[in-house]
């Protein structure tokens, strides 16, 4: 590690069942404003579960050529698109000298869905040889990376993390881990997911995932309320521009926050469930709160994972007991997914963007649909409205199956 190089975020993009931009996202969010409703990318009639978090009005063709955006499966489209927002956003300039000081590290659970799927019927309903030709280069997962480093023209280090729902926090703490050590200057990072496809919503329905509250939409998601029966799938993601800052700060850029601090474990328990008792997410938490040298009482919100499932809720609030101990009840801690669902993948970058937008309003967004608390969830979690609060650091959790857990520790500038 290259002594003293700091992490800030000087770029921000997204798209979101809120909105497909940063400000539409970020209102939605602070004013309790749920993006969940009935599925209309397919029939979902024959689906225990008929509604989910779908974008609105996306066309891919607003951010690329029309032949491009046909090359691509619809999670690199949706990525392409937020990178777009942040690079414009940084004001970040790429040529041959700055190149090879620049990469991106992109985080998604599962890729090109819809490509496997689309392959998948053509293949039974049409034969081999109808199989669209770009068809392994959509369906595989590292192509939001890839693109983004020939669309913008990055020749330095790209990756792709593929760690379930903590896949994109894990992306923006490689990513940041690189420019500390001195690797690279500037990573483009984040993460998207499009899960919804008649397929994977049958196959959460079958593991008994997935919310069926499909008469009420909107208040589906309810994260660590006492009547909540799993989580509700939603689509997007979010970029994040990190550059090392005294970069940053001599070319005058606007700077959101800095990455102060990467935390992650493993469970080693379960293929879905977490451990109970929280050890594993503690542990991330702990670790993120020891790289960025901050104490648990100098935290002021968290964006928990808080999916609206009953046994990750319970877990994640005693493992913030367990990380924070007497500093957990002076804790602001919300939801997003309340209002996005969840964005697997994609989840963790839209969050930590989320807690930079915070910092930067002196807001913390709600868990909007909380109104029957669980025992069990006995900390503070903003229920039903947004609260005014200043706020200097933020730690934004994301755990995925498998026993991934991640924490990351963002704060002013």
């Amino acid at each position: 590690m290259a002594d003293g190089r700091r992490v800030v975020v000087t770029g921000l993009g997204a798209l979101s069942p809120l909105g497909n931009d940063v400000a539409s996202t970020w209102s939605g969010m602070v004013e309790g404003r749920s993006g969940i409703g009935p599925i209309t990318a397919f029939d979902a009639s024959n689906l225990r579960t008929r509604i989910a978090g779908e974008l609105k009005d996306f066309d891919p063709e607003t951010w690329l050529p029309r032949k491009e955006a046909r090359r691509l499966d619809r999670f690199v489209q949706i990525y392409v698109a937020a990178a777009i927002q942040a690079m414009d956003d940084a004001g970040i300039e790429v040529d041959e000298a700055t190149a090879p000081r620049m990469g991106a590290i992109v985080g998604t659970g599962m890729g090109g869905l819809q490509a496997y799927e689309e392959a998948i019927i053509t293949k039974r309903e049409r034969g081999p040889d109808r199989i669209n030709p770009l068809t392994i280069t959509r369906i595989i997962a590292n192509m939001a990376a890839g693109y983004s480093a020939i669309h913008f023209g990055f020749t330095g280090p790209t990756n792709t993390t593929i760690t379930a729902c903590a896949a994109s926090a894990n992306a923006i703490g490689d990513a940041t881990e690189l420019i500390r050590r001195g690797a690279a200057d500037v990573m483009l990072s984040g993460g998207a997911e499009t899960g919804i496809t008649e397929f994977v919503v049958a196959a959460f329905n079958a593991s008994r995932a997935l919310s069926t509250r499909n008469d009420d939409p909107e208040t589906a998601s309810r994260p660590f309320d006492l009547d909540r029966d799993g989580f509700v799938m939603g689509e997007g993601g979010a970029a994040l521009v990190l550059e090392e800052r005294e970069r940053a700060l001599a070319r005058g850029a606007t700077v959101y926050g800095e990455v102060l601090g990467y935390g992650m474990s493993t469970d080693a328990y379960h293929v879905t469930l977490p451990r109970p008792g929280g050890q594993g997410q503690a542990v991330a938490m702990e670790l993120a709160l020891a790289d960025a040298g901050l104490a648990p009482s100098d935290i002021d919100y968290v964006n928990a994972h808080g999916t609206s499932t009953p046994a990750n809720d319970a877990t994640e609030t005693a493992a913030i007991h367990r990380a924070f101990g007497s500093a957990a009840a002076d804790l602001a801690i919300s939801s997003t997914k309340s209002v996005t669902g969840h964005l697997l993948g994609g989840a963790g970058a839209i969050e930590a963007m989320a807690c930079l937008l915070a910092i930067r309003d002196g807001v913390v967004p709600p868990t909007a649909t909380l109104t029957t608390p669980d025992p069990e969830c006995d900390l503070d979690y903003v229920p039903g409205e947004a609260r005014e609060l200043p706020v200097t650091y933020t730690m934004s959790n994301s755990f995925g199956f498998g026993g991934h857990n991640v924490a990351l520790v963002l704060g002013r500038a």
